[in-house]
This record gives structure tokens, sequence and C-alpha cells, in this order.
């Protein structure tokens, strides 16, 4: 009896052909796009796949996101939106955080960045927490175990929407498919409206497998949150009186300026009023440094002559700050003599950590444009005097120091001055935190608006290296520096195998000094200098990057640092300059902890 089987050639041939004809198929050119269309016109849907479709619909066009168990039916809905919807895949979920943050701060879009549950989600807390404190919008997508496994303590559950309650502006756990519909533009409309901040939002297994039809005709009904407020007249006109009758009033320009887009409102109220003006860590490049009437940073590690001044002002018109304590030093000693005017978009700022004689819950830009017809001041002579002699003290006290050639290894403040000199201040820098992030605020001369992407509230150290990724895909025209002290480029050092692989021409200085740069000053200065644990054995830095097909260079001495800048600044694509640094510089000026700004030491 013969075998019924198929023989084995035609059977080959057989398998051959069926896999030429799905794969012709599947790799069309045109299929992706034509799946696309046929999903936006398409009557029933799973889950997944109307969740992309409604982000689509929110013009999202970038997703910084890690794949795993819980999320894997989006990922593979994903697959067929690949021609609208790019995905970074980072190689660490707090890398999908930050990179969606610095998307966010460049764009003014939301940043949208997703994970699996459990480790995944969690991995998205710290990103999630630093947003929270510098109001950056962010929609953060997890998966989640099945509705039937939810409160079990299955593989991989977390409950995210509990942690993360306290870090974002709301969150959501969608348990069916039809929930998405009006969630998700909910979740955009919360992220950026009013003070901006992060969304989450976590979906069950089975709410992204469930099928739903859709009716696609009926007009969509984007979310709407209440955040428009009508501008309280009689505050605007208190404030304007208090300006025009003030002997030495000060401008406090904050995030919120930025955010507000209202960097040019800000800049006319001084120049018609005749106020000198400083800025939070966050609000540096709303006003070009070199402006006649900027007078500095603010802070702990500020400007002499803000700190000095804010103690000395009548009047302090603070717009879209909070007070927060690395500004206000010790809080019964600040600004005790002045008469506070503070505007701000969030209600619960007014009066939090300081009283105001003036409080406006506003919109930056609204404001200032409500003062601007009302302010009629004459300039002070003796006031302007003032600050043009604590700028003059600073520059011979502190900058010519700071900026003076040395023997040995380069100072990270002189490295930061070579390239604003080389860059013309048109660059745009992100920094992590630390000793750099000081430098960096102090000493490069920021011309134009929205050029320093920083971590201020949460202070987050691996910050900078995926939010540049992210600042460089959302601006794919800019120059994106991203400036890194050696202990902060450890912590997300893996993300440069994202940087490489998407080609984002990130450049990127490591100011290595061997040591936890600005926890070693404090050692220095309150404790002794007993170095407790802040040394760092570092690895061969330029190694690495070539490791990641990233071009590098190292440089020790003065002499060598501008021609790197050069080098780094001409190379197309990603770039690392590693500048070996004085291992035990300082960063001054700096106010002690507890103490008032009055007692800012300048060395």
């Amino acid at each position: 009896m013969k075998s019924l089987r198929t023989p084995k050639k035609v059977r080959g041939l057989f398998y051959f052909v069926l896999l030429v004809f799905k794969k012709g198929f599947l790799m069309t050119p045109s299929n992706t796009a034509e799946t696309t269309q046929a999903l936006s016109s398409a009557r029933e849907l799973t889950g997944s796949q109307l969740l992309l479709e409604l982000l689509r619909r929110e013009d999202v066009d970038t997703i910084f996101g890690y794949p795993g168990g819980a999320i894997m039916p989006v990922y593979d809905a994903l697959y067929d939106y690949r021609d609208s919807i790019r995905h970074i895949l980072v190689r660490h979920e707090q890398g999908a955080a930050h990179a969606a943050e610095g998307y966010a701060r460049i764009t003014g879009k939301a940043g949208v960045c997703m994970a699996t549950s459990g480790p995944g989600a969690t991995n998205l807390v710290t990103g999630i927490a630093d947003a929270m404190l510098d109001s950056v919008p962010l929609v953060c997508i997890t998966g989640q175990v099945g509705r039937a496994f939810l409160g079990t303590d299955a593989f991989q559950e977390t409950d995210i929407i509990g942690i993360t309650v306290p870090i974002t502006k709301w969150n959501f756990q969608v348990t069916s498919a039809e929930e998405l519909l009006t969630v998700i533009p909910k979740a955009f409309a919360v992220a950026q409206s009013g003070r901006p901040g992060p969304v989450l939002i976590d979906i069950t297994k089975n709410a992204q497998f469930e099928k739903i039809s859709i009716d696609w005709s009926n007009p969509e009904k984007r979310a709407q949150v209440a955040c428009k407020r009508i501008l309280e007249l009689s505050g605007i006109r208190e404030a304007a009186r208090l300006l025009n009758e003030a002997a030495r009033p000060l401008m406090l320009v904050g995030h919120g300026v930025l955010l507000a887009h209202a960097h040019d409102e800000a800049r006319m109220l001084a120049e018609k009023g005749a106020i000198p003006m400083a800025s939070t860590l966050l609000g540096l490049s709303a006003i070009p440094t070199s402006h006649p009437l900027y007078v500095g940073m603010l802070g702990m590690h500020g400007n002499y002559g803000p700190n000095v001044l804010t103690n000395q002002a009548d009047v302090i018109i603070a717009v879209g700050m909070r007070f927060d304590d690395r500004v206000t030093g010790k809080l019964s000693e600040y600004a005790r003599q002045a008469k506070i005017i503070h505007i701000d978009i969030d209600p619960a700022e007014l009066n939090k950590n300081v009283q105001v004689a003036v409080g406006i819950v506003s919109d930056a830009r609204q404001a200032l444009r409500g003062l601007l017809p009302l302010i009629n001041r004459e300039p002070n002579p003796l006031w302007q005097a003032e600050f043009t002699r604590c700028r003059t003290l600073e520059e011979e006290k502190v900058i010519r120091h700071d900026l003076s050639p040395r023997d040995g290894l380069p100072s990270m403040n002189k490295v930061i001055a070579d390239l604003g000199e080389i860059t013309h201040g048109e660059a745009i820098l992100v920094t992590d935190v630390g000793q750099h992030q000081m430098a960096t605020a102090r000493y490069y001369p920021f011309r134009r608006p929205n050029s320093l992407l920083t971590s201020g509230g949460l202070g987050t150290m691996g910050y900078a290296l995926p939010a540049a990724l992210g600042a460089a895909v959302g601006a794919p025209g800019e120059r994106i520096v991203a400036i890194i002290g050696d202990g902060g480029f450890q912590m997300t050092v893996q993300e440069l195998g994202t940087i490489s692989q998407a080609q984002a021409p990130v450049k990127i200085i490591i100011l290595n000094n061997n040591f936890l740069g600005m926890v070693r000053q404090w050692q220095q200065l309150f404790f002794d200098k007993r170095y407790s644990f802040v040394e760092m054995e570092n690895p061969d830095f330029i190694k690495l990057a070539e490791a990641y097909k990233i071009p590098a260079q190292r440089v020790s001495d003065c002499s060598e640092v501008p021609a790197a800048i050069q080098t780094m600044w001409e190379t197309p694509g990603p770039y690392l300059l590693e500048v070996v640094c004085e291992k035990e510089q300082n960063i001054f000026p700096m106010v002690p902890a507890g103490a008032s700004i009055a007692d800012i030491r300048l060395q």
C-alpha cells in the first residue's frame, strides 16, 4: 500500500510558494499605510487598535517605550501604525519617561511613553515624579494583567494606580475597551491644560484584546477641561499700582513664563518699568542673559546680584514660579521688606510658601498682557546703580576667577564658557544634576527661549541622556547638547544604545572629575572634608561610546577644549566628548542650606 504522505519535494515547494506569497503580501511598501487607513475607518477594532487610533487622532507621532507581556497586544497593533507613529525603543523604562519629557519640553506637546506591567510600570515612576514637579505634560501608558487577575498577585502585577496617585495629575485603570473612547482624549486634555503634568493610563490585558464596534461617522467629542480663568482685573490694577509706586522693584521669572510663551511680555514689562529681572533655574533662557536688565539666576547656586537684591527690593513680582526652598533659603528671612505680587496658573502655589500682597491666578502671558498698558513708572537711578554694583562685584570676585586660565585640568565653568562662545549661545542644552548643572546655568550665554532642559524640582541624576534623545527626536533640526557629570551619566548610560540606533544627533559632554561632585563639595564645606563614598572609579567612556558606534574624544588640557568642542559641534550625528576636569572644584556663589539668601558665599 502506497503512502498517502505528500513527497518531501512537493511539500517543500508548497511551503516555499506560501512563504513568498506571505512575505510579499506583508512587505509591500504601501501595506502599512493601507492597513492604517483601513483601521482608521473600521467599524470593529480591538482595544489595542482603538488605543493607537485614538493616539493618532491626538496627533501623537512618537512613542518612547519598551515592550513586555502585559502590553504586547498594543505592540502587535503598533506594527500596523509604524508609518504614522514612530516608536523609539529605549534600553530602560526610566529612559522612556525622561525621553518623553525631553520631547514634551521641546515641542510643547504631551510626550508619550509606554511600558508593560510590574517592573516596566514601576521603572517609569522616577520620570513621572520628575514631570510632576517640573510641570511637564506626559501621557504614560502601561499594560496590566487581565481584569480577572487583578488583586491576585499575578505574575508582574503591581498596583501602579496606587503608586502614582501622588505624582500624577490624574490616573485611570481601563478594564474594558469602550472606556478608551473617553479616557484617552481626557488624558491628553488633563496633561496639557492649566499647569501641565503627567497622566497615567493603565490598561488591562483583556481590554487590549476585547473587540468593540465604532461609529466613526459621529463627530469626535474631544475632552474639555476647565482651565481658562477670567483675569481678575482688580488684582491686575493693584499689582500695577504697587509696581508704579515702587522705588526698588524686582521681577522673578519662572518656568511658567516659558510654558505660557510669555517671554516677550516679561521682557517688555521689565523694559517699560525699568525693572531688573532674575530667573529661577527652570526660568533660564526666558530672558537673554545679555539683556541689560537681567541680573542672573536666583537661589542656592545663583548669581550674587539677584539674591542680594531680593532682600533689598520693596516690590517683587514673581511670574510662574513657586518659591521653593532652593530659591528662598531661610523662609523667615526671605524678602521681609517686600510686597510680593505672585502670578501663577496653579492657585495652590499662592501663599503656599511665601505670603503675598497680590495673588493672581492666571496664565503668565494673559496676566502680563493685562499689566503692560497699566505700567507707568520713572526709573530709579539709585536702584539701577545698585544692581549694576552687584553685577560688577560678582564679575570681579567670582567670574574672572572662575574663567581665568589655570595650570592643569580644565574647570567646568571654562568648558561651559567655551561651549557658549563656539555655539554663540544658540544650542539647546540638556543638563543632568550636579555641579555641571550649576556651571551651565551660570556660564552659558542663553540667547533664545526654551533652550535649557534640566531636572529642577526632583533633581534627577540620569535625566540628561534620555531627555536629550527626546529633544532631538522632537526637534530634528536643532543642535542638542547634553552636559552630564560622570556620576549621572552612568545612571542611564545604556541609552547610548538608543541614541545610536535612532541616529539621534545628540552631542554629549561628560565633565568628569571622578567624584559625585556636588555631594563632595558639601562634604568639604559642611562635613569637615570627610569624603564618604563619593569618589568614583570610572570606566573608559571613550571605549564605551565606540562600543555603541558613537565617535568620541577625551581631552584633559585647557588649551585642547575649544578645538575639541568645535570638532564635536561640526561632526554629523551623535558625538561624545569627555573633558577630564579639576577633581575638587567648587561651584560658587553658594547659599548654605538653612541660611538666608543674604548670606550668599562668594568663595
